[in-house]
């Protein structure tokens, strides 16, 4: 297994490239993420958080620059090879939980297995281990909204590791709760991603929770600045 999860070197990112509208929104970035290590990214608003993510992630394309999953160069991939990199070593949780409200909590984490191939037996396990692991076992079959903010965003965290990715990407995934609630959700999300030794890169405004994680960097003015 490669001794980096993620490699972000020389990325460039601008929109509306030769136009008076065009916005630099990433300029050379280079960012590093360890195997087995939690990296937090504070950054404010607009400051292109979420294009990093998604670049980092494989959802867009870069200028300029490399991007290295898991040791594999994804820079130049065509379409159909990032989306097969994507789905075996990357997963994702946002804001907001985005849950499938016609299934229940165990179903919605089974789907993305059923997906990859895996039968429904396994998934169903698989599930109900990470369900346990959160504290969620006596939800498994409750549907989205039967459960709390708190309940649904940890059932995304599951979901996000259901096919054991190697990186976790996460865009401010307490910001949408209160304080106790947040505390209580970012315990279980440092639990999902210790248990199974995967890397994250999570972008937050709470500095509180950022100085829990192994190493913290801010996004600025297009590159990462080491905090």
């Amino acid at each position: 297994m490669s001794k980096t999860a993620l490699n972000l070197s020389g990325v460039t990112k601008t929109y509306n490239a030769g136009t008076p509208a065009e916005i630099r929104v990433l300029r050379g970035l280079n960012l590093n993420v360890a195997a087995g290590e939690v990296v937090a990214m504070v950054a404010p608003s607009g400051s292109g958080k979420s294009t990093l993510l998604h670049i980092a992630g494989l959802l867009d394309t870069l200028d300029e620059g490399k991007v290295e999953i898991a040791g594999t160069d994804a820079t130049g991939m065509k379409d159909k090879a990032r989306t097969l990199l994507r789905r075996s070593t990357v997963g994702f949780v946002y804001q907001f939980h985005h849950l499938l409200p016609e299934f229940s909590a165990s179903e919605n984490i089974e789907l993305p297995q059923r997906a990859a191939g895996v039968s429904a037996s396994a998934a169903r396990a698989r599930a109900e281990e990470l369900l346990a692991t959160v504290g969620l076992s006596s939800r498994a079959d409750h549907r989205p909204g039967e459960l709390s903010g708190g309940e649904q965003q940890r059932v995304a965290f599951c979901r996000a590791l259901a096919n054991g990715p190697a990186l976790l990407l996460a865009d401010e995934p307490t910001g949408n709760l209160d304080p106790t609630t947040s505390d209580q959700v970012f315990e279980a999300l440092m639990t999902l991603v210790r248990k199974t030794g995967m890397s994250a890169l999570i972008a937050t405004h709470n500095l509180e929770l950022a100085a829990r994680m192994d190493r913290m960097v801010r996004l600025e003015d297009g590159v990462i600045v080491e905090l």
